[in-house]
């Protein structure tokens, strides 16, 4: 019976991951398929693999320029957004400060706005301090959103630290950002690392405000980047299948190479004293 369990749930397993994985599986056949059988018919392999539609994906389009606003666009939103989140979340969690509880309510409520309700005063105001076209003029809105999710994320990992720490750092004379720089932050980094890669990872693929900010081509992010992958008389599906293997690979060799460390914040934030 234990043997048959575990051969259902490792065919349960394999069919779970090919279903998950799937879409990024036909993304990366249809990219090495020649453009002619792209369209002609259906099918899952192709008898003469080929690289134009990569050769075809970084020629045709700034991709790598894409790739590069992308990246400094996210590090900086991640940077920022993570400064000011560990300080909120240090404050509304550790700190006797009255309303607490209304607080996080404000910032969970700024979180459900959707982005097309506020992009028009983002817009206006970027517009404004002369920021269109720029890593700054992204940088600004992108923290709106990110910034509640982050607060909310380690607000939990804090409170899951020992306020014992926290009153024998008082008693030893330390201040309060003595005791977050020496005690709680340390404590909070796997879910300080963790709430750094969500943030990243929501920046890198946001579309919306990219679009509508940013207009001049050799500022565009990723996502709208790959959306201008456009002929006269139809759509390049292989050129735009290659540029998502492309722009995707790295975030996956991110999260692989640090997968110990998020799974370590994920589970740590959970962890009951």
């Amino acid at each position: 019976m234990n043997k048959k369990a575990g051969i259902g749930f490792y065919i349960f397993l394999t069919a779970f991951v090919f279903l998950v994985m799937f879409p990024f599986i036909w993304v990366f056949l249809t990219s090495v398929k020649p453009v002619g059988e792209i369209f002609s018919s259906f099918s899952w392999f192709t008898t003469s693999p080929t690289l134009d539609s990569y050769d075809a994906a970084l020629t045709n389009r700034p991709l790598l320029r894409y790739m590069l606003n992308s990246f400094v666009v996210s590090g900086l939103t991640t940077i920022v957004s993570l400064a000011f989140a560990a300080f909120t979340a240090y404050a509304v969690t550790r700190l006797p400060i009255k309303g607490k509880g209304f607080i996080l309510g404000i910032v969970l409520a700024a979180s459900m706005f959707p982005q097309i309700a506020i992009i028009s005063p983002i817009f206006n105001l970027v517009t404004d301090l002369g920021l269109r076209n720029s890593y700054l003029g992204l940088v600004i809105p992108y923290i709106t959103i990110s910034l509640p999710l982050a607060i909310w994320i380690l607000a939990t990992f804090f409170k899951k630290i020992p306020f014992e720490l926290e009153e024998s750092a008082k008693l030893d004379g330390a201040s309060p950002f003595q005791t977050f720089r020496k005690i709680i932050f340390p404590l909070a980094a796997p879910g300080v690392f963790t709430t750094g890669i969500l943030v990243f990872i929501a920046a890198w693929n946001e579309y919306l405000f990219s679009l509508t900010i940013n207009s001049d081509d050799a500022w565009r992010t990723v996502p709208v980047g790959i959306s201008m992958y456009q002929s006269q008389y139809s759509v390049p599906w292989g050129d735009i299948s290659a540029a998502t293997v492309i722009v995707t690979i790295p975030i996956v060799i991110l999260v692989l190479f640090f997968q110990r460390r998020i799974v370590s914040g994920l589970t740590s934030g959970s962890m009951k004293e």
